[in-house]
């Protein structure tokens, strides 16, 4: 289990089955389920990702509140070891820059405690206030995933490959 990573204005700890309601309620948000959608029970979804064996999950604090998760995964593979990070944030607190900070001090753990010397992230192609907070960390597109994911419409959308080495790591 992970220790709680502190950042400049987050702490990321360990999620719990206790953090579920929280979780479920950030993502039922509308412009959280526009990214993160889900099926109509978005508590079991959170439940389950929680209890993912390959998956970790933080809850991301800020003033000792919740206010989002971010998790990661890595591919073990010692030819190509790297980790993936996933974050959504409550609508309540964006545009405060906790975003890139959540980003930041996981990255800065990934690569320092986890040995990790690359990240991925993968964005929708469209949503450039997430593409902007994960270069304000230093991620850089690699290139678009064509026709990445179904959108809530049935329709499929392109998503953005993000990349950041460890040298790339700003802040």
């Amino acid at each position: 289990m992970e220790s709680t990573l502190y950042g400049d204005r987050v702490a990321l700890r360990p999620a719990t089955d206790d953090d579920v309601p929280a979780l479920a309620a950030i993502r039922a948000k509308p412009e959280v389920y526009e990214r993160w959608r889900g099926g109509e029970d978005l508590t079991a979804e959170v439940v389950e990702s929680l209890h993912e064996p390959d998956v970790s999950v933080l809850v991301i604090e800020v003033d000792g509140r919740t206010a989002g998760a971010i998790q990661w995964d890595e591919e073990t593979d010692p030819d190509y070891r790297h980790a993936n990070i996933d974050v959504y944030l409550d609508p309540a607190v964006h545009g405060q820059g906790l975003g890139a900070d959540a980003v930041r001090t996981l990255a800065r753990h990934l690569i320092a405690d986890r040995g990790h010397h690359r990240l991925v992230i993968d964005p929708a192609a469209d949503n450039t206030a997430a593409i902007r907070c994960y270069a304000k960390v230093g991620f850089r597109p690699v290139g678009v995933l064509r026709a990445y994911e179904r959108g809530a419409d049935g329709t499929w959308h392109d998503g953005l490959l993000m990349d950041l080495l460890a040298d790339d790591l700003t802040g």
